[in-house]
């Protein structure tokens, strides 16, 4: 089922995510903090989606007992699964803003220039370079 859904919504199977970072799993910590977070990023979305499928899963198979049985709990524990999925979703797309706030904060740059003059004299020779100034300026 989840082959059918990745074909649908063009996208990598899970398991090769989960594989791709299992394998990785004795890498060293690198101090570029930009690799580690694309890392994360990947890791967690794999997690995710992981989840998400397990939880398509489960929900097909508890609506198949809850309507085979008729059984109220049932599909009370069937809306439960289809709450936690939908939450699962939410996550992800949250990590899509998390990681987009992340790159803007990157990339964002401040151009702060401060000029300050400081005049060393009496305040004599600062009013006559005023009235200089004035007197130039007409």
């Amino acid at each position: 089922m989840s082959k059918e859904i990745d074909k649908a919504l063009n996208t990598e199977s899970e398991h090769s995510y989960v594989q791709k970072f299992n394998a990785h799993k004795d890498v060293p910590i690198k101090k570029d903090a930009g690799v580690d977070v694309d890392k994360d990023y990947e890791y967690s979305r794999a997690q995710l989606y992981s989840l998400i499928s397990k939880g398509q899963e489960t929900l097909d198979g508890i609506m198949d007992v809850a309507n085979e049985s008729g059984s109220p709990r049932a599909f009370e524990v069937a809306g439960q699964v289809l709450k936690s999925t939908a939450d699962i979703a939410d996550k992800l797309m949250d990590l899509q803003k998390k990681v987009k706030e992340i790159d803007e904060t990157k990339h964002k740059t401040t151009n702060n220039v401060t000029n300050n003059a400081i005049f060393t004299g009496s305040t004599a020779e600062l009013q006559k370079m005023i009235k200089q100034g004035f007197l130039d300026a007409k």
